[in-house]
């Protein structure tokens, strides 16, 4: 799903108008894009403080390249998701342990018997998750985490929306049997 244009100018304008060096146009293109890719940055990372770190990195690094993108190519959401997935690849490479995802997760069920197995069940999620490669992590984050549309995510992986479709495919085939697996252990 496209990421609305609110009104006022598209995102080809303040692009424009940032190249010229209007710092201000950059400000509503990080507004106006800033959760989305913190969303699918911390469903990559699963921790907040890092989430944040690297979304801001992005938009960093978005800023500094700003002159070397064309709108012809690719959206600017494209163009910043190619950057935190190239960010979250390096930060994968040199990362240490992390918490499960489901530590992070709210405990908002009163039954504790309940909540132990609302976390236990992201636990075996995320390790599902984790066993993917990581392309089939990627479609499955940027289709499901992040809603978009198959030629979006074409865009941002660089395959063709056929392709994206079969990795999807066979990522939720597997995570279905994974997750199945884990079941028939219990």
């Amino acid at each position: 799903m496209p990421v609305p244009q609110p009104p006022g100018p598209t995102d080809v304008e303040l692009i424009a108008l940032a190249k010229a060096g209007n710092r201000e146009a950059f400000g509503d293109l990080y507004e106006r894009h800033l959760t989305a890719i913190y969303r699918y940055v911390f469903y990559r990372v699963g921790d907040a403080g890092e989430a944040e770190d690297l979304t801001e990195t992005v938009f960093v690094k978005a800023w500094e390249a700003l002159d070397r993108y064309r709108p012809t190519e690719a959206p600017f959401t494209a163009w910043l998701y190619r950057i935190a997935h190239n960010l979250l690849i390096d930060a994968h490479r040199t990362r240490k342990p992390m918490e499960p995802l489901a530590e992070h997760y709210p405990d908002d069920a009163p039954n504790p018997e309940r909540a132990a197995t609302a976390r236990e069940r992201a636990a075996d999620v995320q390790a599902a998750l984790a066993s993917l490669e990581p392309v089939q992590q990627q479609v499955l984050t940027l289709r499901f985490i992040a809603d978009l549309s198959h030629a979006e995510t074409a865009s941002i992986v660089g395959k063709t929306e056929g392709a994206i479709r079969v990795i999807q495919h066979r990522a939720l085939a597997l995570l279905r049997t994974l997750l199945a697996e884990k079941v028939g252990d219990l």
